[in-house]
């Protein structure tokens, strides 16, 4: 398909909207709507007395130790007077958030039987108590903070610049030394990253100029970008025909939002091809860059994490999000990349609304 073509059909779905579901060119249509307001109040009512929240979908995220932050910070992307806060629950959450924080600052580790995604969870919780800007805020991040440029793959912990992982993250827990790596990706990486741009981080810092290295390997001749130059199997749109791992559309939305979160101008080349792959290659209500005749429909599975990142990067692109339950929940019937947990797709369902 032209692009030329391609324009003029997400035009057309952005004016005329599609069956079932809804339909925006750029995010600002939702801000203030019905639908906003109750997936706020459908999010809200899923708060445990403990103040996190608790996935009933998935045993690894039943302990709320990742989800909690990450459903907070979509409720405080919530514009204000747009939707209804309990009294005193934001500061649930975060007294839950604080009480499972260990002691070298890591969330995500208090549950014996499985980790939660700690550097994603320590992360998403950095984010959350800077937007929050709870008295003392400063203090508490502090060690998290300490703990998330531990993690980091650099000279610290025996990488160097040549070793594929080095400058991005992994799941974090044990610290990885060579030749070990474990899993590392961009999303994670981009998670971290935007954390350490909150809380105060600057573009000059090390931990900033080494994640550079990493977004490098990770970003194609295209402009796009993949999930992982580290673990081969993790890259959900396979090789191309040059051998690189094919360029993806969460992907490539990570690799923007990790550009910016280090310094990197929208002028500068590497933003710059990114989003023109975007914009040549976006889908409304799916990710792109994917087959579709694959046995593994990761354009369906992704969609909500896309519809976020992309409303994020270019949010005057339009986004189509699946009809939203009666009681103001999402929910993605591909189970992928566990969307299909209505926290997880409302959330995300959210962050889109909220922009």
């Amino acid at each position: 398909m032209s692009i030329d073509r391609r324009t003029f059909l997400l035009n057309a779905l952005a004016v005329a909207g599609t069956t079932g579901g809804a339909v925006a060119t750029g995010c600002s249509r939702w801000r203030g709507s019905a639908s906003l307001r109750k997936s706020a109040q459908y999010l809200w009512a899923q708060q445990a007395e403990d103040g996190g929240f608790h996935s009933t979908t998935y045993g690894l995220l039943r302990s709320g130790q990742s989800l909690t932050p990450f459903v907070l910070l979509a409720l405080l992307s919530v514009p204000d007077g747009a939707a209804l806060t309990p009294r005193g629950a934001v500061e649930r959450a975060l007294t839950f958030i604080k009480a499972h924080t260990n002691a070298d600052g890591a969330l995500g580790l208090m549950d014996d039987s499985a980790a939660d995604y700690p550097n994603y969870a320590t992360a998403l919780a950095v984010s959350a108590l800077v937007k929050a800007r709870s008295p003392g805020y400063e203090r508490v991040i502090e060690p998290m903070v300490a703990q998330l440029r531990a993690q980091q793959f650099s000279e610290a912990s025996g990488w160097a610049p040549q070793d594929a992982p080095y400058g991005g993250w992994g799941m974090g827990g044990a610290i990885h030394r060579p030749p070990v790596a474990g899993h590392v990706d961009l999303s994670m990486t981009r998670y971290v990253l935007e954390a350490l741009q909150l809380s105060g981080v600057p573009a000059s810092d090390p931990v900033m100029t080494r994640a550079l290295v990493f977004l490098a390997r990770s970003q194609n001749p295209d402009g796009g970008f993949y999930f992982s130059p580290v673990n081969p199997e993790i890259n959900k749109a396979g090789q191309s025909s040059g051998g690189r791992f094919s360029s993806y559309g969460t992907a490539t939305a990570d690799g923007v939002l990790a550009l910016r979160a280090v310094g990197i101008s929208e002028a500068d080349p590497r933003i710059a091809k990114a989003t023109r792959w975007l914009r040549d290659h976006h889908q409304p209500d799916r990710a792109p860059g994917f087959d579709q005749g694959t046995d593994q429909p990761w354009g369906s599975g992704l969609r909500f994490y896309y519809a976020h990142a992309i409303s994020r990067v270019l949010p005057g692109l339009p986004v189509e999000l699946p009809p939203q339950a009666g009681d103001g929940s999402f929910r993605n019937p591909n189970n992928l990349v566990k969307e299909d947990d209505p926290l997880i797709a409302t959330a995300f369902a959210l962050y889109v609304m909220a922009r």
